[in-house]
């Protein structure tokens, strides 16, 4: 027969992996490999201690299930051999006694059934030999397989000091083998992940949370099963060895005040922590038990939700009641018989740890996290590494990801929320100024075809009126009505003409203009009352732009009257030209100080026939006429103002962008 074949011990099931990092922050080894957002386990660095399984809230992690294999041996063999490891009463407390436990194992087809405590008792008398033959020798514990493994991966210059002894799991293996026969299968239950690929001496190895499965699966009624006794060979004192200092307790060590130099300890980050003080030097200990789990009563193996106290002291009172029943003649009879067998054992070295750093790469990746001075580094823990220089080199090996640096990752998306806030306001600038063309195109046929009817018309009413005027005598009072409908019919003309350049489709005649002066020109070509300050500011490096000097005369022109008006009680005018950020763009800033706009008509001021003016001295034309000849230069066009005095200053600033050569803007929006 033989053992199980195992391609992967531990697994992702990716559909639950929420990409929290526990995983690789738990892993003792960093068995954990982030690859497109995903924990995957990485299967020939894993020591198989469980830790992730244990600690993902998902279930994202599962080890290899055992069970259709003892299953399948069960079904095929006679004389199959179940050794349960000594943590079982910690486990299955909930069945009372351990002789149901016993008697539900033969029902399931178990030929016998004994405890891996025997073969625990049979390795400490090893142990203590060994230690004691050698005083100079330093010894590291090689009872938990992951422990091993961690060594064999990462330390393999202390495989030498890994005590080269089998395992309680292994030691009792070739004990009913030579008790019940080499060709007797041989199953595991225990609470460790790690021992099922420890030994080809078992043949399949499962958990007490698989065991647990296998009696829901055959549904299995506990009170109807005849309670049992274990088979021999019996143990004693290994009936300890599943809690913390359990095998010093079994070898029958006292080093309560470390005399001897022993050093026991037990979890992921306690064990890593001895093994590099051993490796150093730092550590004087002539022996260190060490064990991956806190006891294999924490193994990832287990289902109960016990405290650990609350399990070593079920451990205790099994240990108590075996001790007062125990025949130790025939114990010590039936050690003194197995301890003949050959439990030596070796030892393989598998390196993986980081002997060669290249540095320039690692400090590429932490300037790519933002880490440049040492204060950058956090060490915040949030990647799932201790510091941010671990998990720079785990993203040079492969196996991390930038974007596991939490407080990188938050600062990168703060700059995506600002870009995209950007770009929205952008995107909401540019769907105005669309739908605002698209009001202005309609309207401007409405207005092209409106002028046309109008404009013969009032021709003909101005021509005749004049006619009128020029026959009837000045004493007559008819001729003030009559320059009364001459009056009226220009203002009618002068409206349809504004109708008629709002709704042209001109072309811009283009020309180096210098817009400095332009400025300064249009300020000449209107009336400016005695109590207006107006002037012109340049900032620009080069004033040279190209526009249509008559169009955009047009803008300066309108835009002052509207301000002019804006202040009738005196004010200031600031036409102010600067270079914008983009090199290719400059900036017109018109500033007034008047009354303002209110925030309901500024939506409304480029909207062709709205004024805000009294009868008869607006058209409401200006502002959409402006708006059309910018956006005609590829410009843009906004207004910023202010008509309450409580909420500050108030005043108008129209702010124009133009292009230096048109041309060049392919997109105008």
């Amino acid at each position: 027969m033989k053992a199980e074949k195992i391609n992967y011990l531990v697994y992702t099931v990716k559909n639950r992996c929420r990409v929290c990092y526990t995983c690789v922050r738990e892993c003792p080894a960093k068995a954990i490999k982030i690859m497109n957002g995903q924990a995957e386990v990485v299967t020939e660095r894993c020591i198989g201690c469980g830790n992730c399984v244990k600690v993902c809230s998902q279930g994202a992690k599962a080890f290899h299930n055992s069970t259709s294999a003892l299953i399948e041996l069960l079904e095929n063999n006679e004389n199959v051999i179940a050794m349960v490891a000594p943590a079982f009463p910690a486990e299955f407390s909930d069945l009372g006694d351990y002789k149901v436990l016993v008697g539900a194992l033969r029902y399931l087809g178990f030929w016998k059934v004994t405890e891996v405590s025997f073969g625990a008792d049979l390795v400490a008398e090893k142990y203590a030999e060994l230690i004691n033959d050698d005083k100079s020798k330093r010894y590291i514990s090689s009872d938990c397989p992951a422990i091993v493994s961690y060594v064999e991966h990462y330390y393999p210059q202390l495989i030498d000091n890994l005590v080269p002894l089998s395992s309680p799991m292994e030691a009792m293996a070739k004990t009913v083998k030579t008790k019940y026969g080499e060709n007797c299968p041989v199953v595991f239950i225990g609470p460790c992940i790690a021992k099922k690929t420890e030994s080809e001496d078992v043949d399949v190895a499962i958990t007490f949370r698989e065991l647990r499965d296998i009696f829901q699966l055959r549904h299995i009624d506990f009170s109807t099963l005849e309670p049992s006794g274990f088979d021999g060979p019996f143990s004693a004192k290994g009936a300890i060895f599943p809690v913390s200092r359990g095998l010093l307790n079994t070898m029958g060590v006292n080093d309560e005040f470390g005399l001897s130099r022993i050093q026991v300890t037990d979890g992921a980050d306690n064990f890593r922590d001895a093994i590099a003080e051993f490796d150093s030097g730092g550590l004087n200990a002539k022996y260190l038990e060490l064990l991956c789990c806190e006891g294999c009563i924490s193994g990832p193996g287990m289902t109960t939700d016990f405290t650990r106290f609350k399990k070593r002291s079920i451990i205790s009172d099994y240990v108590a009641e075996k001790f007062a029943n125990t025949d130790f003649d025939l114990w010590q009879a039936e050690k003194e018989l197995y301890l003949k067998q050959d439990f030596s054992r070796a030892f393989t070295p598998a390196d993986f740890s980081t002997l060669r750093v290249d540095e320039e790469a690692i400090a590429r990746v932490l300037k790519e996290m933002g880490k440049f001075e040492e204060s950058d580094m956090l060490n915040c823990g949030a990647c799932g590494y201790d510091t941010c220089r671990e998990h720079a080199i785990a993203i040079v090996e492969g196996f991390a990801e930038d974007e596991m640096c939490l407080p990188n990752t938050i600062e990168k998306l703060h700059g995506s929320i600002s870009a995209l806030n950007t770009t929205n306001q952008n995107l909401v600038s540019a769907r105005e100024a669309l739908k605002q063309s698209e009001k202005l195109a309609h309207m401007g046929q409405l207005s092209a075809g409106i002028a046309h009817e109008l404009n013969n018309p009032l021709g003909v009413i101005t021509m005749y009126a004049n006619i009128l005027i020029d026959e009837t005598p000045d004493e007559n009072p008819i001729k003030d009505d009559l320059k009364l409908i001459v009056e009226q019919a220009e203002r009618c003309k002068r409206i349809v003409g504004g109708l008629l350049n709002f709704a042209r489709k001109n072309q811009v005649q283009l020309s180096e203009v210098d817009i400095a002066e332009l400025c300064r020109h249009s300020l000449k070509s209107v009336i400016k009352p005695d109590n207006i300050q107006a002037e012109v500011v340049s900032k620009l490096q080069n004033t040279l732009v190209e526009l249509d000097r008559e169009q955009m005369i047009q803008v300066f022109t309108n835009l002052e009257k509207n301000a002019f008006e804006a202040m009738p009680n005196g004010g200031s005018l600031l036409i102010e030209l600067t270079d914008s950020q983009n090199s290719k763009e400059v900036e017109i800033l018109v500033i007034d100080n008047g009354s303002g706009i209110s925030q309901e008509n500024l939506k409304k001021i480029f909207t062709p026939f709205f004024t805000t003016k009294g009868i008869a001295k607006g058209t409401g034309l200006g502002l959409p006429l402006i708006y059309g000849i910018i956006k005609m230069h590829k410009g843009r066009i906004s207004v910023i103002s202010n008509d309450n005095p409580e909420k500050g200053p108030t005043g108008t600033t129209f702010k124009i962008v133009l292009p230096r050569k048109p041309q060049d803007i392919k997109l105008n929006v």
